[in-house]
């Protein structure tokens, strides 16, 4: 049984998706990120970036000890291979499945994260007009990026469904608040509605639907602390 430490945005659901196509068991464990639970002494042993998800596997290869993965790249690399599916064994294609995951760990992900930041920001904190654009433009080049590539083959990492197709899906799912239109993207399109009737996507898609919290339910006082602890982040210290 693997134990996934989640909350249900993007980079979760990479690992839902995942999960539920190779049709292994896990139990989620809440990892409420607004609150600050990514923050916690247990949770920094498991994912020292205080970054979310990541998983614990209670039945590791060899029968030996649970073992802990965090970065969602990481994990979804480690979940094919201890299934042995959508990772390929023959080193060419395996490295066409794992450009591509580097790609969205370092690319996609980042920039229309911070493209979906400055978007949601409004004037509040100052003028983010250049910000906007420069996260706008760059998830633009982002989704021409994917265009290309998947103009002439099904997938992005060939003519096989990979975890490369898994880890980039949920970050297209946001296109509207990122500033696109996903029909000026005629490949994306077609690749994203059939990623989208997969049964197994939709699951992971929908998995911690549930979770969410009323914003309007909490205090002027604790939406201050959140405020506090999850922006402008600096290093934390080394313990003494």
């Amino acid at each position: 049984m693997i134990d996934l430490h989640y909350w249900p945005t993007p980079n979760g659901k990479k690992v839902t998706i995942l999960l539920e196509e190779c049709d292994l068991p896990y139990t989620i464990v809440p990892c409420n990120i607004g609150r600050g639970d990514q923050f916690t002494d247990e949770f920094l042993n498991m994912s020292p970036n205080n970054r979310m998800p990541a998983i614990v596997d209670n039945d590791p290869a060899g029968g030996r000890e649970p073992i802990s993965v965090f970065e969602s790249g990481a994990i979804m690399m480690y979940i094919a291979e201890k299934t042995g599916q959508f990772w390929p064994e023959e080193s060419r294609q395996r490295y066409e499945v794992c450009q591509w995951v580097m790609w969205q760990m370092a690319n996609q992900g980042p920039k229309l994260g911070e493209c979906g930041h400055f978007r949601r920001l409004g004037d509040h904190q100052g003028d983010q007009t250049y910000a906007v654009r420069r996260f706008t433009d760059e998830a633009n080049r982002l989704y021409g990026v994917m265009n290309n590539r998947l103009y002439d083959r099904t997938y992005l990492a060939g003519e096989e469904y990979s975890i490369a197709d898994m880890i980039s899906y949920p970050w297209c799912a946001g296109w509207q608040g990122q500033g696109q239109e996903l029909d000026d993207f005629k490949y994306v399109k077609r690749w994203y509605e059939e990623m989208q009737a997969r049964p197994a996507v939709q699951r992971g898609m929908e998995a911690g639907g549930d979770m969410g919290e009323d914003y309007s339910k909490l205090t002027k006082e604790e939406i201050e602390r959140r405020r506090n602890l999850l922006y402008n982040q600096r290093a934390r210290p080394v313990p003494e």
